[in-house]
This record gives structure tokens, C-alpha cells and sequence, in this order.
């Protein structure tokens, strides 16, 4: 039997990411977002909030990119971990793995205050891009 284990998520930051290091040197960050559920006319909306962790150069985008209040996209794994704490009891943490972090926002509607742009493509205001011609396919595999 196949399985699937893929998180697409949209939200906003909690507070600033942080980043750390393993003993080793890789690069780790965790942090949490906040998730509004869908919720039908005159309900009230609610939110989750959801922790993420994420490794080596994921965690520098985010740690560099990010802060509280972000718009992020998280795409990734569900990861379940099993530990004993120190007083011997049995700890258990849900969390998504993200494999990928992307932009949601344009620079002016978030509220970042360095001066990094993220890339984007507006085709009202910028020039299509140039795409080469081949000539022939005879060499494709399909």
C-alpha cells in the first residue's frame, strides 16, 4: 500500500525563528505559525498554531528572511518524536519537517523593515521572459 505524508502550509510567524546549531555545525530552526481554520459565515475564526522545525540551508532562509508576523508557506513533512525527560516520563512532540519556505507577500504589505525584495513576476509591469527555441526533438525520450 503507497503512503503520503506532505503539510502544505500558510500562516504567520509567532515570534522570531531561531536559529542554532548542532554540535556537529548543522543549522536548525524552530518555530511555530499560526494557521486560521475555515469557518463558515457567522462562526467565529480560530487558529491553530503549528510547530515547525527546519535544517541546514531552510533554516538559514528562514532565520535570515523571517520574523513575528511573517506570511510564510511551509512545505514539508508531519514528524512525530518519542523521548524519556530527565524525571523519566515519556514526552511526545508533533511537528512539521519543513523541506521548503517561501514568500507569500510583496516587501510593501509585510512589515520588514530590511531591504531585501523577494523575486516576482508581474506581467503587467515587467517584460515576459525570453524563452530559447529548439529546433527538433527527434533526440527527446518521449
Amino acid at each position: 500500500m503507497a503512503s503520503l505524508n506532505k503539510v502544505i502550509l500558510i500562516g504567520h510567524m509567532t515570534a522570531d525563528p531561531e536559529l542554532k546549531q548542532t554540535p556537529s555545525g548543522v543549522s536548525v530552526c524552530s518555530f511555530s505559525i499560526g494557521v486560521t481554520r475555515r469557518y463558515s459565515k457567522g462562526e467565529q475564526s480560530q487558529s491553530d498554531f503549528i510547530n515547525i522545525v527546519a535544517w541546514r540551508t531552510t533554516a538559514e532562509f528562514i532565520a535570515r528572511y523571517f520574523r513575528k508576523g511573517s506570511a510564510i508557506c511551509i512545505c514539508g513533512s508531519l514528524q512525530t518524536r518519542t523521548w524519556t525527560d530527565n524525571n523519566g516520563n515519556k514526552r511526545y512532540a508533533t511537528e512539521v519537517v519543513a523541506d521548503e519556505a517561501s514568500f507569500v507577500e510583496r516587501k510593501s504589505e509585510s512589515a520588514r523593515t530590511d531591504d531585501y525584495q523577494a523575486p516576482a513576476f508581474n506581467s503587467h509591469t515587467s517584460e515576459a521572459p525570453k524563452f530559447e527555441e529548439i529546433a527538433g526533438d527527434d533526440d527527446l525520450p518521449f
